[in-house]
């Protein structure tokens, strides 16, 4: 392969990645509006959206008085500003999008394991008998290490889960790596710590080997 064809591939798979990405955005917007999650069935969700609420709030603020101001100042100039007005727009919808999809897709526990994800950038499964350990931990720094995810909101994590044997983390553009921490965020952390707890237990109250 050349190198041109190995840069137009890239370029194709990018755009397709961008394509998928704005499409379960808007697909989580949907189910938002419809007060629906997104594959919870048969287990517990735990969510993390509450912490960014503000902050996202804060940023769709931003861009309506963008729009408005915008759309003053290109008042006499019709074709630019419809073209800005559809570009702020569709903006502002992104934003709220970008809010809905961690509000619809939260970490699921169930008996099999835990599903660890981050809006429509993130969808990890581990099973259950790669879990070592699960504690409570608040970090509000993390520092980039081999085999570590660190899915942080507003700048922190919550929930460390240590695994005996690493499982592969596909990311947003489609690069494989192995992980064997995985430090997240849930709005009820405790509560996650326990359920998950509670999934690795045997019906007598012992961990299942």
């Amino acid at each position: 392969m050349s190198r041109g064809e190995g840069v137009t591939g890239g370029t194709v798979r990018l755009g397709w990645a961008l394509v998928r990405h704005e499409a379960r955005l808007m697909a989580s917007l949907v189910l938002w509006l419809a007060r629906r999650t997104h594959g919870t069935g048969g287990g517990m969700a735990f969510g993390y959206a509450r912490g960014e609420a503000a902050m996202m709030s804060g940023f769709a603020f931003v861009c309506v008085v963008e729009t408005v101001a915008m759309s003053a100042l290109l008042a006499d100039r019709p074709t630019l500003h419809a073209v800005v007005l559809f570009l702020d727009v569709y903006t502002v919808v992104l934003v709220v999008a970008l809010y809905a999809a961690s509000a619809v897709r939260p970490h699921v526990v169930t008996a099999d394991g835990l599903r660890v994800r981050r809006a429509v950038h993130v969808d990890l499964r581990i099973p259950r008998e790669r879990i070592a350990s699960v504690r409570r931990e608040l970090r509000m720094t993390h520092t980039k290490a081999d085999g570590e995810l660190n899915l942080a909101v507003g700048s922190q994590t919550t929930v460390t889960v240590e695994l005996t044997e690493p499982v592969a983390h596909r990311s947003f553009l489609g690069r494989t790596r192995d992980v064997r921490v995985v430090r997240l965020h849930a709005d009820d952390a405790d509560g996650l710590v326990r359920a998950l707890t509670a999934a690795r237990q045997g019906p007598t109250g012992h961990a299942v080997p």
